[in-house]
Parts: C-alpha cells; sequence; structure tokens
C-alpha cells in the first residue's frame, strides 16, 4: 500500500472512529431528552403556585398541591445524606489510600454487592432495624434506608477519584512533612473533589428517586409534618399513589411531581458543578 493511500484509510478511520463515538455521545443523551420532554408536556399543565403551597386535596376534590410533599422529600435525601457521607467518603479514602490488602478487598466486594441490593430489599432491612423497634413508621427510619442506598455508590467512586490523583502529590506533601491524614483530606480529596462530588449527585439522586424503601420506613403523610419520628410525605410515594388512582387529576398532579423532581435533580447537579468548576477550576 502506496503511503499517500495508506495515510489516507488511516484518516478516514479516524474520522469514522470519530463519528462513532459523537453518535454513541448523543445517542446516551437522547434517552434522557425524551423522558424529560414527555414528562414536561404531560406534567406542565398541572403545575402552577397551588401545586407548590398547597397540601393534596381529599379524594373527590381537584386541585390542591404536593408542598408537604416536596419539603419531606428533601428532609429524607437530607437525613440519607447524613447517614451516608461519613460513611462512604471515609470509606472510600481508607480503600483508596489503604485497601491494597484482603480487608479492603472483601469491603470493596461486599460495597459492590450492597450497591446491586434491589432497594425493596434495603427498605425491608430498615423496617426491621428502625421501624419495628420504634413501633410505628417515621422519617429516621426513611433516612436510615435512603442512606444505605446512598453509601456503595459514594464509596466506589469516591475510591476511583482518589486513586486518579497522581502519586506524586503525596509524596510531595509528605516530603514537606504533611502528616499522611492531612494529605488525604487537604489536598487529595480536593484534587479530587469534582470527581466525588459528581458521585454524590448520583448517589442522591438515585436516593431521590426510590419509591419502594420509603413505602416500608417513612410510609406517607397527607398533612404537613416536621417531626422526624412520625410518618413522613414524599414525591416518589405521592408519584406512586397518584399515578395508579383513576382521577384524572391526581394523575395529572403525579405527572407534575415527576417533572418538579427531575428538575429539583437537574439544578442541584448544575449548581454543585458550577460552584466546583469556579472553585477548583476546569480541571477537576
Amino acid at each position: 500500500m502506496k503511503p499517500t493511500i495508506r495515510f489516507r484509510y488511516r484518516k478516514f478511520k479516524s474520522v469514522l472512529l470519530y463519528a462513532l463515538c459523537g453518535l454513541s455521545a448523543l445517542l446516551a443523551v437522547v434517552p434522557l431528552v425524551l423522558i424529560f420532554y414527555h414528562t414536561l408536556s404531560l406534567g406542565l399543565s398541572a403545575i402552577n403556585l397551588d401545586f407548590f403551597i398547597e397540601l393534596p386535596k381529599p379524594v373527590g376534590e381537584t386541585g390542591g398541591g404536593l408542598a408537604n410533599a416536596i419539603v419531606g422529600t428533601l428532609i429524607l435525601v437530607g437525613l440519607g445524606s447524613l447517614v451516608s457521607l461519613p460513611v462512604g467518603l471515609m470509606a472510600g479514602m481508607y480503600l483508596s489510600e489503604h485497601g491494597n490488602n484482603p480487608f479492603g478487598a472483601t469491603v470493596r466486594f461486599l460495597t459492590d454487592v450492597l450497591n446491586g441490593v434491589p432497594s425493596i430489599v434495603t427498605g425491608v432491612v430498615a423496617y426491621t432495624l428502625v421501624v419495628i423497634p420504634m413501633k410505628h413508621f417515621s422519617a429516621y427510619a426513611g433516612g436510615v434506608a435512603l442512606g444505605i442506598l446512598m453509601i456503595p455508590t459514594i464509596t466506589r467512586t469516591t475510591e476511583e477519584m482518589l486513586r486518579i490523583v497522581p502519586q506524586s502529590l503525596r509524596e510531595a506533601a509528605l516530603a514537606l512533612g504533611i502528616p499522611r491524614w492531612k494529605t488525604t483530606f487537604r489536598i487529595v480529596l480536593t484534587t479530587a473533589s469534582g470527581g466525588v462530588i459528581t458521585g454524590i449527585l448520583l448517589a442522591v439522586a438515585r436516593a431521590a428517586g426510590e419509591t419502594a424503601p420509603l413505602l416500608f420506613t417513612a410510609l406517607n403523610n397527607r398533612f404537613w409534618q416536621t417531626d422526624l419520628s412520625q410518618p413522613m410525605a414524599s414525591l416518589t410515594v405521592f408519584i406512586y399513589n397518584y399515578g395508579v388512582s383513576p382521577f384524572s387529576d391526581w394523575i395529572a398532579q403525579a405527572w407534575a411531581g415527576a417533572l418538579v423532581l427531575m428538575t429539583m435533580i437537574l439544578v442541584l447537579s448544575m449548581a454543585v458543578r458550577i460552584a466546583t468548576r469556579s472553585r477548583f477550576g476546569r480541571g477537576t
């Protein structure tokens, strides 16, 4: 094969593979766009001020809103984050910095297994650990269930992001006399903060969209409830209950709740990404 022909052939392969990669990236985004468009088209009609400030109406009455469910979702996800963030971050740092041993391999394997456990099983576990001893459903139980679901995602993402940090940064910090624990927290974790935060957002998004664990733990509540020891409303449970109802108004509100939930996750993700980029630069 002549050099000119060989060069053109290699250039053609390069352009072809580049086009296939671009097409694959586009196809990966298309489902999200279609889901968001479908949810927007069906749920936008039920979005109004009452939806955000009023409580659900009794059966047979139209209107009302899901204000208590929106607040309840934020509370439950916040409780889950309080449970999962310390455990997930510390476990991920251990696996990255000290996990090259049989104990670390065991923790890594069990974390992967936990990541594949169905969410309804996690709800049953939280029911056994929290609901039965308390003898009633509560937001605490819901937070524990969501926290258990978030731990494996945060742990594995933290480990992988910390492993990407060059070893030379650790060696330079240790050469300057900085303790190893401070090197991990102040240098390694800070350098990988962009990827770690992305993993946390993935865990939050999964927890915010779960329904089955909350049916066994927080249950539901059609009234305002700020007492964490009592049952609490959530958007996902209301979406489930309203989505299977025979009332057209409730079905429209279910789509509106799904739209609000997706928008909350989208806005949170964009805000955190913008904040981390401005603080740590575009390289993180």
